[in-house]
C-alpha cells in the first residue's frame, strides 16, 4: 500500500472509535449535581417550555398563514407526534437518570459521533430559541408602550439593513437574557421556584382566554363564507403540524433535568405525560376559541391573541394577555436557559466537549419498542420533509462546524478514548469467560519457569 494512505486497520480503528458505546455505570443514581426536584418541579419545567412564546405567536401565525381554523387539527397531529418521541425519551429517562437528555440516550445505544452530533444540534436549539424567546419578549412588552422602545433606540443608538439581522440593537432582550441567566446560576432549587411562579400565572391567563373566548364565540367564523374550516386542505394541516411540533420540544428539559430529580425513575415518565397532555389542551383549546372568536384571515400573526380580544372590543383583556404572555416567555426562557448548561456539562464531563465546561459549583450544585420508536421516526420524517430549504441550511452549516469541533478535540480527549489508550490511569474492565475463576487466572497467567533441578539429583 502506498506510504501514506490509511490502512485497513487504522480505518477499522476509527469508525470504532466513532461508534463506541458510553457504558452504563453501577450506580447511576451518584452524581455530582443535587437531586431536589420533585415530580412537581419536573412537570412544571415541561409545561413551561412548551406552552409559551408558541402559544401567543405560533398559533396565530399558523393559522393566518397555513391551515386556517384547521389549525387546532394540526396542533393535535404535533401531539401525537411529541407523544411518542416522549414516550421514547421517558423510557430512557427511567433506564438512564443522568443529564443529557438526547444526547446521552444516543451516546449509550447509537455510538459516540452520533452524541456528540445529537447534542451539538440540541445547542443550537436551546441557543436560537433563547434568543428567538427573548426577542419576542421584547417586541410584546414593546408594541405595549406603542413601539416607543424601538423608537428610541433607533434614534439615539441607530439602525441598519442587513440580512439576517434585525434591524436595530435589541438591548432589552440581551438584558433579559442576562437576568434570566442569573436566576439559572443560583442553582436548580431558585429556578425551579421561578418557573413555579411564572408557569402558575400563565395557566390561569390560559384559562381566561379559554372561557372568555367560548363567551366570545361565533361559529360563522368557520363557515364557508370565512373560507371554511381548512382553506388551505390536508396539506396546509400538515404543514401546519411541523411547525406546531416546534412548540412541544420543550418536554426534553424534563429528560436534562433528571440527574437532578428525587426519584428519576418515577418522577420524569410521569412528569413528561402530564406536563405533554396539559400542553397539548392548552394549544388545541386556545386555537379553537382564538379561530371563533374573529376570522382567521384578519389574525395579527405578531399577536394574535391580544388582538382578537382588541377586534372585539375587550381591550382590557388584551392587556391580560399580552401580561399572560410575558410570563409564559419568562418560562420557556429558563427552561432553555436551565437545560443548556446540562447538555455541555454531560458533552464536557465525557470528554467529548471542553472540559472547562464539566465545572460543578460546589454549592449551587418500555413500556411497546419496537412499534412506538418506529411510528415517531416515520412522523418526524413526514414532518421534516415539510420544513423550508433555509432551515436545512442553517442546520447544514452548525452540522459542519460541529463535525470540527468534534474531530478537532473531542474525538482525542472522549473519556471512553482515555480507556482505550494503554498506560493511563483509567478503569479497565475485564470479562471472564464461562469457567471457574482459578482456571481464568491461571490462563492469563505467563508461561513459568521449569523448576531448578536439585542439586541432589544432577547425577
Amino acid at each position: 500500500m502506498a506510504r501514506g494512505l490509511p490502512t485497513i486497520a487504522s480505518l477499522a480503528r476509527l469508525c470504532q472509535k466513532l461508534n463506541r458505546l458510553k457504558p452504563l455505570e453501577d450506580s447511576t443514581m451518584e452524581t455530582s449535581l443535587r437531586r431536589c426536584l420533585s415530580t412537581l418541579d419536573l412537570t412544571l419545567l415541561g409545561v413551561g417550555g412548551m406552552v409559551g412564546s408558541g402559544l401567543y405567536v405560533l398559533t396565530g401565525a399558523v393559522a393566518k398563514e397555513v391551515a386556517g381554523p384547521a389549525v387546532l387539527l394540526s396542533f393535535g397531529v404535533a401531539a401525537v407526534a411529541s407523544l411518542l418521541a416522549a414516550l421514547c425519551y421517558a423510557e430512557f429517562g427511567a433506564r438512564v437518570p443522568r443529564t443529557g437528555s438526547a444526547y446521552l440516550f444516543t451516546y449509550v445505544s447509537m455510538g459516540e459521533l452520533w452524541a456528540f452530533l445529537i447534542g451539538w444540534n440540541v445547542l443550537l436549539e436551546y441557543i436560537i430559541g433563547g434568543a428567538a424567546v427573548a426577542r419576542a419578549w421584547s417586541g410584546y412588552l414593546d408594541s405595549m408602550f406603542s413601539h416607543s422602545i424601538r423608537n428610541f433606540t433607533e434614534t439615539h443608538v441607530g439602525s441598519w439593513q442587513v440580512p439576517l439581522l434585525g434591524h436595530y440593537p435589541d438591548f432589552l432582550a440581551a438584558g433579559i437574557i442576562l437576568l434570566a441567566s442569573a436566576f439559572v446560576s443560583c442553582g436548580a432549587r431558585v429556578s425551579s421556584w421561578l418557573n413555579h411562579t411564572f408557569s402558575a400565572i400563565s395557566l390561569l391567563v390560559i384559562l381566561f382566554i379559554v372561557i372568555l373566548g367560548f363567551i366570545l364565540a361565533q361559529p360563522h367564523n368557520w363557515s364557508a363564507d370565512e373560507g371554511g374550516f381548512a382553506p388551505f386542505g390536508f396539506s396546509g394541516v400538515m404543514a401546519g403540524t411541523a411547525s406546531c411540533f416546534y412548540a412541544f420540544v420543550g418536554f426534553d428539559v424534563i429528560a436534562a433535568s433528571s440527574e437532578e430529580a428525587q426519584n428519576p425513575r418515577r418522577s420524569v415518565p410521569l412528569a413528561i405525560a402530564i406536563s405533554l397532555a396539559i400542553a397539548a389542551g392548552a394549544y388545541i383549546l386556545v386555537s379553537t376559541v382564538l379561530t371563533l372568536m374573529v376570522p382567521w384571515h384578519s389574525l395579527d400573526p405578531d399577536s394574535a391573541l391580544a388582538d382578537a380580544f382588541y377586534q372585539r372590543g375587550y381591550r382590557w383583556a388584551g392587556f391580560i394577555v399580552a401580561a399572560g404572555s410575558i410570563c409564559a416567555m419568562n418560562t420557556v426562557l429558563l427552561s432553555l436557559l436551565f437545560s443548556l448548561p446540562r447538555i455541555v456539562y454531560a458533552m464536557a464531563a465525557d470528554g467529548l466537549f471542553f472540559q472547562v465546561f464539566a465545572h460543578v459549583h460546589p454549592r449551587t450544585q418500555i413500556p411497546m419498542v419496537p412499534l412506538i420508536p418506529a411510528l415517531s421516526i416515520v412522523l418526524n420524517i413526514c414532518l421534516m420533509l415539510k420544513l423550508s430549504y433555509l432551515t436545512w441550511v442553517r442546520f447544514s452549516i452548525w452540522l459542519l462546524m460541529g463535525l470540527a469541533v468534534y474531530f478537532g478535540y473531542g474525538i482525542r480527549h472522549s473519556k471512553e478514548n482515555q480507556r482505550e489508550l494503554p498506560g493511563l490511569n483509567s478503569t479497565h474492565y475485564v470479562v471472564f469467560p464461562r469457567g471457574s475463576l482459578e482456571e481464568t487466572v491461571q490462563a492469563m497467567q505467563p508461561p513459568s519457569q521449569a523448576p531448578a533441578q536439585d542439586p541432589g539429583h544432577m547425577e
